[in-house]
């Protein structure tokens, strides 16, 4: 009796945390595109909720516009379908 007592407590346990992982995955990031800034500091290719900005202070990048990167306006942060994507030009002008 106590071994089926602890198989149906196991399997419980572990339908919740399979369910609870599920719904994290469907978490909404953003709402706007405010909610959305690069993801590192030089050189930016990703984006993330601002809540998650990395820290910038006392780091120094290159000034060199590098292709594929949001440099010198190649590219931007968005919100799309809830998720931060970066918005990038495939090429400099």
């Amino acid at each position: 009796m106590n071994k089926l007592i602890i198989i149906g407590v196991f399997v419980m346990v572990t339908i919740a945390v399979f369910t609870i992982g599920c719904l994290r995955t469907t978490e909404v990031e953003c709402e706007t595109s405010k909610d959305c800034v690069p993801a590192q500091c030089c050189h930016p290719t990703d984006c993330v909720h601002i809540s998650l900005a990395p820290n910038c202070t006392d780091i120094f990048c290159t000034e060199e516009c590098v292709p594929g990167t949001m440099d010198c306006g190649q590219g931007y942060c968005d919100c799309i379908e809830g998720e931060c994507l970066a918005i990038i030009d495939s090429f400099i002008s």
